[in-house]
């Protein structure tokens, strides 16, 4: 008999799920443009199983695909779960077998050095295939219109690495997917391999390195000329697994670090620059760009450590002020003498994560960004609690050119998930689309997934597209349009892992 702890990552809105979905043409209400032909993608974490042991958090659940197929002014709906070893051997036993987030000590014998990825994390179509991401393993490979597994991917054995981040970047102007993974050489190690990967999928450059300290890598940045490594301490040993400890924990007494890539071919290790910064906390990435050997890295900033499951090593208190972020821009000049940032300028005063842009500027100058901002002067009513722990009651649009924030709060009851942008067409100006947000009601546990004009999203969405049931939040997600669904689906050869 299942039983799932009374805990706050396994109760209320956080209530596992475990259920597979296939919903045609959902209700809507407002109007969905009848040109817009994609699907939204979309990962959760939902446990399978209750924990081996007597909790965990929200971040070890299995990997659950969502799929939502825009065509014809209509949105119907796909919910798979991710087939990976994990899932599979558990499957098989009918209970967990793996133990705590990313401590392969409390496993279960039978499963002993088998792949403990969940990918749970992202999920982006590239080269014909829907990748499902988590940092701590390979790349899941997955059908991108039925969603069924196809398995893990090593880009035609050429990857040496362990591991695949959970942020991939795609050039825009070479169609390249530009990644790396961390712990490259097993768990804990400093070592981080980047790649580079071919819009046919083929691997086509690794570059080894090793970080200052071993930390979670979880985001990192793109320009045309250079990859940005933001290390900042948020860090694990095996120690710390020993001891029973959370994999990661804060801490306050290291410096940060911004390690610049050159991407240009032949370029080493050696040719590896590294910029220090005073202690901060920063995760996710807008977007970077360069100007000459002037760097912009664009990064919410916050004063102390946001993650409460990874607490301070140090044992004080987690701090919610100092978890406060700000979008801020980190400014480096490889061109200078010094191993110290040039500027931190703060771009914006909402106060917010899950940055997103229009892709179609990833690495270069751009105007427009969006983000879940948490807006402390709106009512709260709490009535089934939070889906994350943060209250993201609101979407924020950022207008770097105009200096201006935007921004729309979803009400007292419910929260926001990570935003997405949608091009209204290949060709149109930057920002000109669309953004998609699921919305967590929390009172009713019910899920609405939301259509907003981009660039007017004070005015709330254009679209309510209303979910006869309840999503887990998620963490990522990406836009993938209709030609490169039915490209996928006409291919004459099976999609291959």
């Amino acid at each position: 008999m299942a039983n799932f702890p009374e805990t706050p990552a396994f109760t209320g809105f956080n209530k596992p799920g475990r259920f597979e979905a296939d919903i045609l043409d959902l209700e809507v209400e407002g109007e969905v443009p009848p040109h817009l032909d994609g699907a939204f993608y979309r990962v959760q974490p939902d446990p399978q199983f209750p924990p081996r042991l007597d909790d965990d958090i929200a971040f070890n659940g299995d990997g659950q695909v969502t799929m939502f197929r825009f065509k014809d002014g209509k949105v119907s709906m796909k919910h798979r779960w991710v087939h990976t070893d994990k899932w599979k051997l558990e499957r098989e036993a009918g209970k967990a077998l793996f133990g705590a987030y990313r401590n392969p000590l409390t496993d279960d014998e039978s499963v002993k050095g088998r792949i403990r990825g969940t990918a749970n994390t992202n999920v982006i179509m590239h080269a014909g295939r829907l990748l499902a991401l988590k940092e701590d393993s390979p790349a899941v490979v997955m059908d991108p219109n039925t969603l069924e597994t196809v398995g893990y991917t090593k880009f035609g054995g050429r990857m040496t690495g362990e591991t695949f981040t959970a942020h991939p970047k795609i050039d825009p102007e070479t169609g390249d997917m530009i990644a790396f993974g961390y712990a490259a050489k097993g768990i804990c190690t400093r070592d981080i391999v980047y790649y580079e990967i071919s819009p046919e999928g083929e691997l086509k450059r690794e570059l080894w390195f090793e970080l200052p300290y071993y930390c979670m890598m979880h985001d990192f940045g793109m320009t045309r000329d250079y990859a940005v490594f933001h290390v900042v301490p948020s860090i694990g040993s095996l120690e710390r697994l020993e001891k029973g400890l959370p994999h990661f924990g804060f801490d306050t007494t290291l410096p940060v670090y911004l390690g610049v890539v050159p991407r240009r071919e032949g370029a080493t290790a050696e040719d590896i620059r590294w910029f220090k910064a005073p202690n901060l906390f920063a995760s996710h990435v807008m977007n970077a760009y360069n100007e000459g050997t002037r760097i912009h890295f664009d990064t919410p900033e916050a004063e102390g450590n946001m993650f409460p499951f990874f607490p301070d090593v140090h044992g004080a208190p987690f701090d919610p002020m100092k978890a406060q972020s700000h979008l801020t821009r980190w400014t480096v000049d490889l061109a200078s003498n010094s191993d110290e940032f040039e500027s931190r300028e703060r771009l914006s005063e909402m106060v917010g994560e899950f940055p997103r842009i229009d892709d179609r500027y990833a690495g270069r100058k751009y105007r427009h960004g969006w983000m879940l901002v948490v807006d402390m002067s709106k009512p709260v009513d709490l009535k089934g609690g939070s889906s994350t722990g943060l209250l993201m009651n609101t979407l924020g649009h950022v207008d770097l050119e105009a200096g201006e924030d935007k921004s729309w709060w979803v009400g007292p009851t419910s929260s926001l998930q990570e935003p997405c942008f949608i091009p209204r067409s290949a060709d149109s100006p930057e920002g000109d689309g669309y953004i998609v947000a699921l919305a967590n009601r929390l009172d009713v546990a019910l899920t609405d997934l939301l259509l907003f004009d981009a660039l007017a999203i004070e005015k709330g969405p254009i679209a309510t597209i209303k979910l006869p049931l309840r999503l887990r939040f998620g963490l990522h997600g990406n836009w993938a349009p209709g030609e490169w669904l039915e490209a996928a689906a006409n291919r004459s050869e099976p999609i291959a892992a």
